[in-house]
């Protein structure tokens, strides 16, 4: 007899892993969908938000730059400035014939991050409220200290 969808334990009744990594990638994917859903209205996700948040703080920058500041890998980094840059709200502003992208934060870009930024602080409020204020600081600590592993 077929196994039908009743008899399988839903996600929520499902045990972790015995494997940390595929927790952690399993918690990212959830995390990520998270803040995606809320900025939905947008049109960004989380990983163009994020892009825009540092092009806001550090303004014109390499992709170097911001890869760095990110602590994400470069393809990484021009994956998803891709979107942004063909929406208009990221423009490379180098010099023709310029070996470094120098990468601009447009007034467009400024004004879809800026209403953006409210839907985000409601992700935040989101996640808070349900993991709590201290565990999410636990949480914040050890992913801290999982980065910090590969150094």
């Amino acid at each position: 007899m077929a196994t039908t969808r009743k008899n399988k334990k839903s996600s929520q009744e499902r045990s972790a892993s015995v494997c940390a990594c595929i927790n952690l990638r399993r918690s990212s994917m959830a995390v990520t969908g998270l803040y995606d859903r809320y900025l939905a209205p947008s049109g960004l996700n989380i990983s163009q938000f994020s892009l825009l948040k540092h092009l806001t703080a550090l303004g014109p920058a390499s992709v170097s730059e911001l890869a760095l500041e990110m602590r994400l890998d470069r393809t990484t980094i021009v994956r998803n400035l891709k979107a942004l840059e063909h929406s208009g709200y990221v423009e490379d502003t180098s010099a023709e014939g310029s070996r470094n992208r120098c990468l601009t934060l447009m007034e467009s870009g400024r004004t879809v991050y800026n209403d953006a930024a409210e839907l985000w602080e409601e992700a935040q409020r989101f996640l808070q409220e349900s993991l709590g204020k201290e565990n999410l600081h636990i949480l914040t600590s050890l992913l801290s200290k999982i980065e910090h592993l590969s150094l």
